[in-house]
Parts: C-alpha cells; sequence; structure tokens
C-alpha cells in the first residue's frame, strides 16, 4: 500500500492556519505523519492549501468525509484524496507564436 493511499489534500485553509494547527486539527480523525501547509517560497506566505499525511487509509478517508466543507475561521475548507504530483494531466505548452 503506497504512502499517498494516506495522503489528503486540504484546500481553502486561512492564511494564518500553520503546520501545527492543522495537525491538530486533523488529528481528530487519526494519527497525523505529517502536515504540511504550502507556502510561497518569496515572501513565506500561506499559499492556502497544505496536505495531512495518516498513518492508515482509514483516518485519510475518515478525514476526507468529515473535514470537507467544515468552517474554519470562516472559510469552508476543501478535503479530497492527494494527487501524485506525477499523475496529473500536464497542459500543452503553448507556441508563443500562438499569441501574436
Amino acid at each position: 500500500m503506497e504512502a499517498n493511499e494516506f495522503k489528503v489534500y486540504v484546500g481553502n485553509l486561512p492564511f494564518s492556519v500553520d503546520f501545527q494547527e492543522l495537525k491538530e486539527l486533523f488529528s481528530q480523525c487519526g494519527e497525523v505523519i505529517e502536515s504540511t501547509v504550502v507556502v510561497n517560497k518569496f515572501s513565506g506566505r500561506s499559499k492556502g492549501f497544505g496536505f495531512v499525511t495518516f498513518a492508515d487509509k482509514e483516518s485519510a478517508k475518515k478525514a476526507i468525509s468529515e473535514m470537507d466543507g467544515k468552517d474554519v475561521r470562516g472559510r469552508k475548507i476543501k478535503v479530497s484524496a492527494a494527487i501524485p504530483f506525477e499523475e496529473k494531466p500536464r497542459e500543452e505548452k503553448r507556441n508563443s507564436e500562438e499569441n501574436f
């Protein structure tokens, strides 16, 4: 079983939520192995989304079913299964000549 099966995407996070608060928020669903809030590499400010990795698949499923749409500081968070980066469909690069 792959670790990605235990990882969930969390979107629409308030910008003030850090990885520790994210971990605490999701620990009610099961054992959290890792929590990450994605930040802008230049400003260090949250991009409003992150990932939570659980110890088992059942905890990840529980997080998706119970936390999706939950209100966190006035924002309804989006929780879904994380899609590994290499599996995301890539857009075809535009030919720069098309813009002229």
